[in-house]
């Protein structure tokens, strides 16, 4: 049949998390590792479900993530894959180190971006994109 939703149950919270709850999470994970994510919340005495626990360390909680401005390179990176591979963000996401994308992809670059007005007039880090998450590899593959 499958698995019943994770959310289903009643007086689980919804909503923003609180910095009590993201400290518990945090803490739980540093000390034994996330293991199974539908177990977690009740483990680490947290009234959420193991989804929005997982999608929480993800996106937001992990040590590793880079936030803010791309470094020069990083946005140089970025205009020359977006001249090869076009609006493919999440192809182009992948040769960025440490930034993580919930698929919030900026709309689209101007053909001119590195000039352009609206991304700082091409003075380097530039462009941002919160919240990035990536591997670094196949960057030289392209060049």
């Amino acid at each position: 049949m499958g698995r019943s939703p994770c959310c289903d149950e009643n007086g689980l919270k919804k909503g923003p998390w609180t910095p009590e709850e993201d400290q518990k999470l945090i803490d739980y994970i540093h000390k034994h590792g996330h293991g199974s994510w539908r177990a977690l919340p009740k483990l680490a005495d947290l009234n959420r479900c193991g989804k929005s626990c997982r999608l929480r360390w993800t996106n937001y909680l992990r040590p590793d993530i880079k936030r803010g401005k791309f470094s020069t390179e990083e946005e140089q990176t970025i205009l020359h894959l977006h001249s090869i591979l076009g609006n493919k963000w999440s192809a182009i996401a992948t040769h960025l180190q440490g930034h993580h994308n919930p698929n919030d992809a900026p709309p689209s670059l101007p053909a001119d971006a590195s000039s352009s007005s609206s991304y700082g007039g091409g003075d380097g880090a530039s462009l941002y994109w919160p919240d990035f998450c990536f591997d670094e590899n196949i960057i030289n593959d392209i060049s």
